[in-house]
C-alpha cells in the first residue's frame, strides 16, 4: 500500500472512530483543541492528516496511532540470514539491513590462532555467551569468559580467537566510526 492511500483512508477511518464512541465534531473539538472545521475537512479527506492534528485525536479517543493511521502490518521479524564461513569461524548475522549497526553471533573453532591484529574504520562491541575468547587489542591481551564484554575502537590494532582451550561463541555488534552501542539502564529509584 502506498503512503498516499494510507493518507487517503485516515479521514474516513477517524470519522468511523468518532461514530463508533457517539462523539460529536463538537465534543472532539473540545476534546483537542482542534477547531470543529478543521476535523471535517480532515474526515472528509480535504484536509492532509498531520502529527499534531492525529496525536491529540489519538489522546482523545485512546487508541495508538497506529491504529488511526491504519499503518500496515510489519512483516516478519525473523532474521533468516545464511551463516558466513571466514577463516576457521562462523559468522551468523542477526540484522539485515546493510550499513549502520550490524550484529553477528561468532562461533570460534577450539583450534588457537596465531594472533594477527588488523585495524579498519568502525566501534566494535563483543559479548561472549560461552567459552573463552582471546582479545589481543593495543598492547593488551586479554580473554574474555562468558558473561563479559568488550568495546575497542577499531583503529587500533586488533585480534579475536579461541584460546584453544574449546570452542566459544561471542555476540558482536559492528558500527560505522562515531557510531556506538548505547545500552540504558533503568534509572536508580531515589533512596527512601
Amino acid at each position: 500500500m502506498s503512503t498516499e492511500e494510507v493518507l487517503a483512508g485516515v479521514g474516513p477511518r477517524l470519522r468511523q472512530m468518532r461514530k463508533e464512541r457517539e462523539v460529536t465534531l463538537a465534543g472532539l473539538s473540545e476534546a483537542t483543541g482542534i477547531s470543529v472545521s478543521t476535523l471535517s475537512r480532515l474526515e472528509s479527506g480535504l484536509r492532509k492528516p498531520s502529527l499534531e492534528l492525529l496525536l491529540p485525536i489519538a489522546q482523545a479517543h485512546q487508541v495508538p496511532l497506529d491504529e488511526l493511521v491504519g499503518a500496515p502490518a510489519v512483516g516478519d521479524p525473523r532474521v533468516r540470514a545464511e551463516p558466513i564461513h571466514r577463516h576457521g569461524r562462523t559468522y551468523i548475522p542477526l540484522t539485515r539491513q546493510p550499513g549502520g549497526l550490524q550484529a553477528f553471533k561468532v562461533l570460534l573453532p577450539t583450534r588457537a590462532g596465531e594472533p594477527d591484529p588488523r585495524t579498519h574504520e568502525g566501534y566494535e562491541w563483543l559479548y561472549v555467551l560461552s567459552g573463552r575468547v582471546r582479545l589481543v587489542l593495543g598492547g593488551h591481551d586479554v580473554v574474555l569468559t562468558a558473561g563479559e564484554a568488550a568495546e575497542f575502537d577499531t583503529r587500533v590494532p586488533h585480534w579475536f580467537g579461541s584460546t584453544g582451550e574449546g570452542p566459544a561463541e561471542f555476540l558482536s555488534l559492528f558500527g560505522p566510526q562515531g557510531e556506538r552501542m548505547h545500552v540504558r539502564a533503568r534509572p536508580r529509584r531515589a533512596e527512601e
